[in-house]
């Protein structure tokens, strides 16, 4: 199904693909791209059938390349022409409207998000894509901050994210000097999480995705959050978050099905819950 013409939204097996359908745009954000996306990734956080979720693009070129600028500077122009003689709150709305709901809806997920980066990640699509939790890279992919170029600051979560994966000092580094940080590179600071060949990449991401949509939802979605609380608490209260989410994940279905299966040597065949 669509959600829009921009945004393929498809559920099957318990996966939900989301693909940016914009490649003669670069994938570039749209309004209606941006409102698109928000509605499908807001989906598939939220429907149980789902176990995990593919986030990739259309075309070579690009992931997606962030803010559509020239329709952001229609919006400026509008702004001038109604005398502001500045972007006003709606015209910049759409970190609060979209980038953050979007980025909420990927890392707050109770379920995998891989993203397969097919190209060009820039600005709020190098957001996105950090967002997930497992990044499958072309090899003539590339990433790039943008934000500076444009004189903006970061938005769609890398103030946070970034530094976590590449380290506070580097991350200033990629953010006050924009370039593009080629898939090898990528992989090396920690941004890609694997680099295959773009011929490769549909199939290596839609295996890996489908093959977390059979796994153990319940303890994915622990380690998630147990990751995300230790970035930002002290070993004590991590420690206690980490018994709190193991008796959690202790007493799922598949949890049960796991040790059965182990001591009878065979495969588990997890249920998501």
């Amino acid at each position: 199904m669509s959600m829009a013409d921009t945004v393929l939204y498809e559920v099957g097996d318990g996966l939900a693909t989301i693909t940016l359908n914009r490649p003669e745009a670069m994938n570039a954000l749209n309004v209606e791209t941006k409102v698109a996306l928000r509605e499908a990734v807001r989906s598939a956080a939220a429907d149980d059938a789902v176990r995990a979720v593919l986030l990739t693009a259309a075309g070579e070129r690009a992931f997606c390349v962030g803010q559509d600028l020239k329709e952001h500077i229609g919006l400026l122009a509008a702004d001038r022409e109604a005398g502001s003689g500045q972007a006003s709150g709606q015209t910049m709305s759409t970190v609060r409207e979209h980038y953050n709901p979007i980025v909420r809806a990927l890392a707050g997920a109770r379920k995998p998000v891989v993203a397969a980066v097919n190209g060009v990640a820039a600005g709020a699509g190098l957001g996105f894509a950090l967002a997930a939790d497992y990044r499958i890279v072309a090899d003539t992919a590339s990433f790039n901050t943008s934000f500076a170029g444009v004189a903006l600051t970061a938005d769609s979560g890398i103030s946070w994210t970034l530094p976590r994966v590449v380290g506070p000092g580097r991350a200033a580094d990629l953010l006050l000097f924009p370039r593009s940080i080629a898939a090898r590179e990528a992989y090396e600071l920690g941004i890609a999480s694997r680099v295959v060949p773009a011929a490769e990449l549909r199939a290596e991401a839609e295996k890996t995705a489908r093959a977390l949509a059979e796994g153990p939802t319940v303890a994915y979605a622990a380690l998630k959050e147990a990751t995300a609380y230790g970035l930002t608490h002290s070993l004590s209260e991590t420690l206690d978050k980490e018994d709190e989410l193991q008796s959690r994940a202790g007493a799922s279905e598949d949890h049960a099905i796991a040790v059965r299966a182990f001591v009878e040597k065979e495969k588990p065949r997890y249920l998501g819950r």
